[in-house]
Parts: structure tokens; sequence; C-alpha cells
């Protein structure tokens, strides 16, 4: 009977760290997922010699995303992307599906906490791009961003440190 005790203090006691854990992983996750997205964005770009373009749409408090690629060489637009000229080169997922209990932001949370309308962004047959930070950030408050530069069209992951107060490259 004392064994069974101390085996069930042992497991509540490591069942909040595990949950804790796991939050964390799903929140770098999410942010290594966006990294990898607009990573591959750029290549494709590249690649097909067209503009590739992301294209976040706010549904409801999450988004969906989604490629599409230059149809008619003017670039990615939305009026062309409705009108079907632009093809879509990845369907739209939506990201809560993706990663639940994660919420992403098109600016900095403590600007804008509640979800954009939208966003899209393009990368260039040279490797270019819009400029724009993406946020994540988990439930147990883990926040990550995603930097796009635009000259370079690179792509850093960058996680904030609350006993510092800065961000900080992820490698």
């Amino acid at each position: 009977m004392f064994v069974l005790s101390v085996m069930a203090i042992l497991a509540g006691m490591a069942i909040p760290q595990t949950t804790a854990t796991i939050e964390r992983s799903r929140t770098m996750s999410a942010a290594r997922y966006l990294a990898a997205r607009l990573a591959q964005a750029r290549t494709e770009a590249v690649a097909r010699s067209a503009n590739v373009a992301l294209v976040f749409v706010a549904v409801g408090d999450t988004y969906t995303v989604a490629a599409y690629r230059d149809g008619n060489r003017n670039g990615v637009r939305t009026s062309d992307i409705a009108a079907g000229i632009d093809p879509v080169v990845e369907k739209p997922v939506r990201f809560s599906e993706l990663f639940p209990r994660v919420s992403l932001f098109l600016s900095d949370p403590a600007d804008a906490p509640v979800p954009n309308a939208g966003a899209l962004m393009s990368f260039s047959p040279i490797g270019t791009a819009s400029s724009r930070t993406l946020y994540v950030r988990g439930r147990d408050h883990a926040q990550y961003a995603v930097r796009v530069l635009g000259a370079t069209g690179r792509t850093r992951l960058l996680r904030y440190v609350d006993a510092t107060q800065q961000w900080i490259e992820v490698l």
C-alpha cells in the first residue's frame, strides 16, 4: 500500500512537467513548420523562376496557410488568386488543426492580440522576399518569431526569453 502511494505521488508530480514539455515542443514545432514553409516557398520561387507566395487568411481565431504561384508574371495578388489566374501550389491548411493550442500572429501579439485579416508573403525568382515577422505563442506562453529578411529572403527563427526580455536566434 505504501509503495502504491509513493508511486501515485511521483506520477502526480511528473504529469504537469510532461504536459509543459509537450506544450513547449508543440510551440517550437509550429515555429519550425512556418520557417520550413517559408524556406520552401523561396526555393520553389527560384526553381520555377516565378513569384511564389504564402497566403495567410484569418478564419475565426486562427489562420489558413496556402502557397500560390504567379500565373501571369505580375506577382501573386489576391485578386489573381480569386480569379484563378495564380494557381495554388499547396492547398490551404488550418494552422490550429496542425498545432492545437498554439496561436499564430501576423504582427507582434503585444500590439495586436487578435488575428489580422490576413497577409501575403511573396518570394521572387531571384530569392528576395516581402519582409515580415510571424509570431507563434503556445499555451504555456512560450513565444517564437519567424522572421523573413526581404533583401535576401533568408528565414530566421527566434525565441523570446522572459528572463532577459530578449529575442535569441534558434539554431
